[in-house]
């Protein structure tokens, strides 16, 4: 029992860290990109705005999902692996990842159609880095989430 929650602590304790990265980065390092890139290319210097935005709203999924996780390593410190809350916790999870492949895509086009005449393969790179990422953690939380309706049934 204890090395179980042992092991759910240390979870618990990098998503607190990625969690509050993944803060910073909204709340610090996103306003300056924005900034610089106005500064940079006064031309499209309105699309500042617009981009936060969507930043932001790219960054509300993978929260949801943050506390998601959190959730179902909280049931399973409870000794409720199997239950609904873990079942509906691996749903959600799988559907923010998802949604954030959604957003991913829909900034790659938007950045394709929009910038024109400058190097992208950094951004286009990055995007099919998180993309693939997001895309393992939609597929394997889709196969748990099955694996812990299927043994709801039975146990």
């Amino acid at each position: 029992m204890k090395r179980r929650q042992a092991s759910t602590l240390f979870l618990k304790a990098v998503l607190l860290l990625i969690g509050g990265v993944a803060l910073a980065i909204c709340i610090f390092a996103l306003p300056e990109i924005a900034a610089m890139d106005a500064r940079q290319h006064p031309e499209t210097a309105y699309l500042q705005v617009p981009f936060l935005l969507a930043a932001y709203l790219f960054f509300m999924p993978f929260f949801i999902a943050l506390y998601q996780t959190f959730r179902l390593l909280h049931s399973i410190d409870r000794g409720k692996a199997f239950s609904d809350v873990a079942v509906r916790a691996l749903k959600t999870i799988k559907y923010c990842a998802l949604t954030m492949i959604t957003f991913i895509v829909l900034g790659e086009l938007a950045t394709i159609a929009l910038i024109r005449g400058e190097d992208i393969t950094h951004i286009i790179t990055i995007g099919v880095l998180i993309t693939f990422g997001s895309s393992v953690i939609a597929l394997f939380a889709g196969l748990l989430q099955k694996l812990l309706a299927e043994n709801e049934l039975i146990v």
